[in-house]
C-alpha cells in the first residue's frame, strides 16, 4: 500500500500547499517515510526473578474515544467534510489514482486540534481522579510519540492535566531507533532498563497514545 506507483500523482498545487506548511507533511508523507521497522516483547511471571531488577505492572488503563470523535487515520478512501468516508471501490481507477486513494492518511486538521486534548489531557485527568496519579509520584515517564514535533506538546498537555514531569524525567529513544508504532515501548523499556538508571522503588509511567481514531493507554510500573 506503500508503494511508489501507487503514489505517482501528488498535485503540484499539494505541493506547493506543503511547502508553505509543513504540518502537512504529517497528512501522508510523514506515514510513508517516517515509520521504523521493530519488535518486542516481555516476559509476564507471577513473581519477581530474585537477583535482578524486575518491572511490577501495578496497572494498565485504555481509553478509546472512537465513539465520539471520526476517523483521524485512513486509507484506501477520500474522507468527506462531514467526517465521512468514501472507499475505493465507490470509485473509478482514475478517481483512485487522481486522489491518490491508496496513500495511508491522517487529517492533519483534526489531529492538531485534538490529539493532544484526546491522548493525553483527558486520560491523564480520568487518572487523577481513578488512580490518585500524582507528578510527585513518577519517578520517570516514558512516551511514545511519533515525531519531536510532539514533544513539547506532549508536556504542555500535562501541565494542563495537572501532571507536571519534567522533561529531565523523560526517556525516549526515538531520535536513534525511530518510531517503530506498537513495537515502541517495548524497545523504550528495554533501552531504559539495560542503561542502568533503574533503582529499585522507582515508578515508571508510560504513555502511547494512537491517533486512528483517538485511542491513548496508560502504563504504571515499580521497579521491584
Amino acid at each position: 500500500m506503500m508503494s511508489a506507483r501507487n503514489l505517482r500523482t501528488e498535485s503540484d498545487i499539494a505541493v506547493d500547499v506543503l511547502e508553505r506548511s509543513g504540518e502537512l507533511a504529517f497528512d501522508r508523507d510523514f506515514l510513508r517515510w517516517m515509520l521504523s521497522d521493530g519488535a518486542g516483547a516481555f516476559v509476564l511471571e507471577p513473581q519477581p526473578r530474585a537477583g535482578r531488577l524486575n518491572l511490577r505492572i501495578d496497572w494498565i488503563e485504555m481509553f478509546s474515544y472512537a465513539g465520539t470523535m471520526e476517523t483521524c487515520m485512513y486509507a484506501g478512501a477520500v474522507k468527506h467534510e462531514d467526517g465521512s468516508l468514501a472507499g475505493w471501490n465507490r470509485m473509478t481507477p482514475q478517481e483512485r489514482e487522481r486522489n491518490t486513494v491508496l496513500a495511508v492518511r491522517q487529517d492533519v486538521k483534526l489531529l492538531n486540534e485534538h490529539v493532544m486534548h484526546y491522548t493525553v489531557e483527558k486520560p491523564l485527568r480520568s487518572l487523577i481522579e481513578k488512580r490518585g496519579l500524582r507528578a510527585a509520584d513518577i519517578d520517570w515517564f516514558l512516551p511514545h510519540y511519533s515525531s519531536k514535533f510532539f514533544r513539547d506538546k506532549v508536556y504542555a498537555s500535562m501541565l494542563l492535566a495537572g501532571v507536571d514531569v519534567p522533561q529531565q524525567r523523560w526517556f525516549t529513544n526515538l531520535p536513534w531507533k525511530g518510531n517503530v508504532g506498537s513495537a515502541s515501548m517495548y524497545i523504550i523499556l528495554d533501552e531504559f532498563r539495560r542503561s542502568e538508571r533503574l533503582q529499585r522503588g522507582q515508578r515508571l509511567l508510560c504513555y502511547v497514545p494512537e491517533s486512528g481514531r483517538f485511542a491513548t493507554g496508560f502504563m504504571h510500573l515499580t521497579v521491584v
